[in-house]
């Protein structure tokens, strides 16, 4: 059955649709939103938060877009409600404990190291979504072309372009800010 038939038939009374439905975009969103957020438990919850949304407006989905795309836009602005929603938490530094770990890298390494991904992961959020989760999927999950083209319900052309571009829209963005 297509997305579609599933929708008519979870509209018509059949709650079994919905449940397929959850199958197949539950690897997605929850893929998106570890990426965002970093945080395996906090990103159950957060899945479950999605399907729920998704669940009490499914009767609001028109087939004029992908429902991949329709989820994957609850996904993306659910993710930024929260970030907007959430307090900056702060440990004390009486409460961290330090232990020193001769195989470690330095301080000054793991910081620049840290510094580094912080400032990749801000300018990955920067990108448009259809750029954005493509290059999330293929470089945070390690998934194939061919995985994120199923995902996605793209064509693998597209995806293959879309991952291009966000590549090329990145270097970009990177050298600006250097």
């Amino acid at each position: 059955m297509t997305d579609q038939d599933l929708i008519k038939s979870f509209l018509d009374g059949n709650q079994d649709s919905f449940e397929e439905l959850v199958n197949r975009y539950k690897n997605l969103v929850y893929s998106v939103i570890t990426r965002q957020t970093r945080d395996v438990e906090e990103a159950n919850d957060i899945s479950q938060e999605v399907f729920i949304k998704v669940y009490k407006n499914l009767h609001k989905y028109t087939a004029e877009y992908k429902f991949s795309t329709w989820i994957m836009r609850i996904t993306s602005n659910h993710i930024i409600d929260m970030h907007r929603r959430k307090k900056i938490e702060t440990v004390s530094i009486e409460a961290t404990e330090y232990r020193a770990d001769s195989h470690a890298d330095s301080p000054e390494t793991e910081l620049i190291r840290a510094d580094q991904a912080k400032r990749i992961n801000k300018i990955v959020d920067t990108l448009p979504e259809k750029y954005k989760i493509p290059v999330i999927l293929y470089h945070h999950d390690d998934l194939t072309y061919q995985e994120i083209s199923e995902k996605t319900d793209e064509p693998l052309s597209k995806v293959k372009n879309r991952i291009f571009r966000g590549r090329k829209i990145l270097k970009a963005l990177l050298a600006e800010e250097a």
